[in-house]
């Protein structure tokens, strides 16, 4: 695959087999050359898992200390005092059988959804709507709550939804190139932390193979993750 200049500059100011300490990776990827936009900041781990196993998925949600610096459009279904506390908290798009009906016929203009318990029963016909999108409300990421309020809240704040795909890789955002060095430092500590956290109870043997930070038009530099392994260890 062929890069441009900018890549190839980049590419030499980063040592492809060495492992860094997240402070490092952070300093080295701040120097690198900056594109004309403000590039998202990714983390990307391939996991030891068995990915056909039920057992074995990985998912969960992190709040990130200082945001994804992405503006998360929240669509929530509910009705009655659910649906009005959403409006107030900030929701962008607030509804029940209209917004089922919506999307039904293929509007999915939203990056969360929300939903009450009771909207659920509506709200599993859009599986094959929501599901390839990763849109479905899910019980264990916070988002089918009574509590829209709080979960319109914390998904505006910065809590980040991770799931791992088909071939065991799991891609989380991390915030964005125009951040301090140590806001994307925490924001990538709180999501290596939660990755780890969230390793099945039935995966054997080494959980991350690999993790790697890198920028949307950048290369990737591997992660060091002794200290975050012993510290879920101890």
């Amino acid at each position: 695959m062929a890069h441009g200049k900018r890549y190839n500059a980049a590419a030499k100011k980063v040592e492809n087999n060495k492992e860094y300490k997240l402070p490092e990776a952070v300093g080295v990827l701040k120097g690198l050359p900056q594109t004309k936009f403000d590039e998202t900041v990714d983390l990307a781990f391939k996991l030891g898992v068995d990915p056909k196993q039920s057992d074995q998925m990985v998912r969960g949600t992190v709040a990130l200390p200082h945001g994804s610096g992405k503006k998360v459009r929240v669509a929530v279904f509910a009705k009655g005092a659910p649906a009005q506390a959403a409006k107030d908290a900030g929701a962008d798009h607030v509804g029940f059988e209209d917004l089922v009906k919506k999307c039904q016929e293929g509007w999915t203009d939203f990056d969360v959804a929300v939903a009450t318990p009771e909207a659920m029963q509506e709200v599993r016909k859009l599986g094959k709507v929501l599901g390839p999108k990763g849109l479905m409300p899910n019980p264990k990421t916070g988002t089918v709550t009574d509590d829209t309020a709080k979960a319109v809240r914390e998904v505006k704040a910065g809590r980040v939804e991770f799931k791992m795909d088909k071939a065991a890789n799991l891609h989380v955002i991390c915030g964005k190139m125009s951040f301090e060095p140590k806001a994307i430092e925490e924001n990538a500590r709180a999501i290596i932390n939660g990755v780890l956290h969230a390793r099945p109870s039935t995966a054997k043997g080494k959980f991350v193979h690999t993790c790697t930070l890198s920028s949307t038009m950048g290369p990737g530099l591997r992660i060091d993750l002794h200290e975050f392994v012993a510290a879920t260890v101890n």
